[in-house]
């Protein structure tokens, strides 16, 4: 095995798979000089686990093996990283190797904390208690929603960070949408718990979202954080994050968005900022203390949304970027903080939000996206797969 690399990638989930493709495209000199480091066997496109969970698709058509998303030209290392010694350029893995760079990128994504919430760990996949957020019990959504036969049905959303913030309410939509298909939306209560204070941070799609809810008649708790699960009595608590009193809500079904954080390799290494991100300057994404040294996507201090199309604008600029430093040069672009999420409100209907850091709409079509739209869903169901697997990952969109 190699111990020194021109470029050393950490993660090989979106970001990671894309700026190397691209870094290969843009320097073919990094041919054999560039690895990727993950432990991972599998590959997944992960914003299709929502509809996955609402039996619109099979789960299985979102994996792919990772030795087949991994770019020609790159070195793949089947390590997991357990230290990173910046001022050394060197990192270390959990077999004990040492392997230095002159180039780091952190792209190792985001920790899913399923003991963030009691008795979560213990009933997933059970009990009524189900998340899209876990590959493996993804089904068990579908399960609960088309065997739902009244009752409360809960949804829930962290006060931490998580990936693609719109997904925990886009389960419920769709939820609400099947129980009125199917009969039962009358003998139902659809309950959102959320941590936020609005349905959503960007005032023209909250104004929507808004009217979605009062349509579909769902009751939102806001500035609630789910923090229990007691699954023999059913029953979820939540913590007012305005009051600190304890609310418990009974469930027949229970949807939940756990709580998320940094890699505890990212959180606790010296490349972190004081809430455990790498810290990395919010437009030119290098490191605020290690010139060579860039991050992206979801393990970044970035402060936009963690989404797969946030890391579509920065895999390339970061590339560029980084491409500007090996030659010596300052890095030359900006990022302007853009994300999208495509809001699914229902079945064949959905809102694409798209902004920027200071949360305007950057919408890229030639019509209101904050109207729910057929077009939209179209676009995210069969569309954006496509774009994921077959440009994105190959770096040339």
């Amino acid at each position: 095995m190699r111990t020194q690399y021109k470029v050393i990638v950490v993660g090989a989930g979106s970001g990671g798979i894309s700026i190397v493709a691209r870094l290969l495209r843009m320097e073919p000199a990094l041919q054999g000089d560039i690895a990727i480091i993950d432990p991972a066997e599998k590959h997944y496109y992960q914003p299709l686990w929502t509809l996955a969970g609402a039996g619109v698709t099979k789960k299985e058509v979102t994996e792919k093996q990772m030795s087949t998303v991994i770019p020609k030209g790159a070195e793949w290392l089947r390590e997991a990283v357990e230290a990173f010694y910046p001022e050394d350029n060197i990192i270390s893995t959990s077999s004990g190797k040492k392997i230095g760079y002159d180039y780091l990128v952190a792209a190792a994504g985001i920790e899913i904390n399923w003991d963030g919430v009691k008795g979560l760990k213990e009933t997933l996949g059970q009990n009524g208690v189900c998340s899209n957020y876990s590959y493996e019990h993804v089904n068990y959504t579908w399960e609960m929603i088309r065997s739902f036969k009244g009752g409360n049905a809960v949804f829930t959303h962290p006060s931490t960070p998580v990936k693609c913030g719109g997904a925990p309410q886009k389960i419920m939509y769709l939820a609400e949408d099947y129980f009125e298909r199917s009969g039962v939306r009358k003998y139902s209560e659809v309950i959102f718990g959320t941590a936020n204070p609005a349905i959503f941070d960007v005032e023209k799609y909250r104004i929507a979202l808004e009217e979605v809810i009062e349509r579909k008649d769902i009751k939102v708790k806001y500035k609630r954080d789910l923090i229990e699960i007691r699954p023999d009595q059913r029953e979820a608590v939540f913590k007012s994050l305005e009051t600190g009193q304890d609310e418990v809500i009974r469930y027949d079904m229970l949807h939940v968005t756990p709580p998320m954080r940094a890699p505890a390799f990212i959180r606790k290494s010296k490349l972190a900022d004081e809430k455990g991100w790498v810290d990395v300057n919010k437009h030119t994404l290098q490191h605020n203390r290690y010139d060579n040294i860039f991050a992206l996507g979801d393990n970044s201090s970035l402060p936009t949304s963690k989404t797969g199309a946030a890391i579509r604008k920065q895999a390339p600029l970061a590339a560029r970027n980084l491409v500007s430093v090996i030659q010596g040069k300052a890095p030359f672009l900006n990022y302007d903080g853009y994300t999208s999420c495509p809001l699914v409100t229902g079945y064949n209907k959905l809102i694409l939000a798209e902004f920027d850091y200071n949360k305007k709409p950057l919408e890229t079509m030639p019509f209101n996206q904050a109207k729910e739209r057929y077009s939209m869903y179209f676009l995210k169901r069969n569309f954006l797969p496509l774009m994921y697997w077959h440009g994105m990952l190959k770096g040339i969109m």
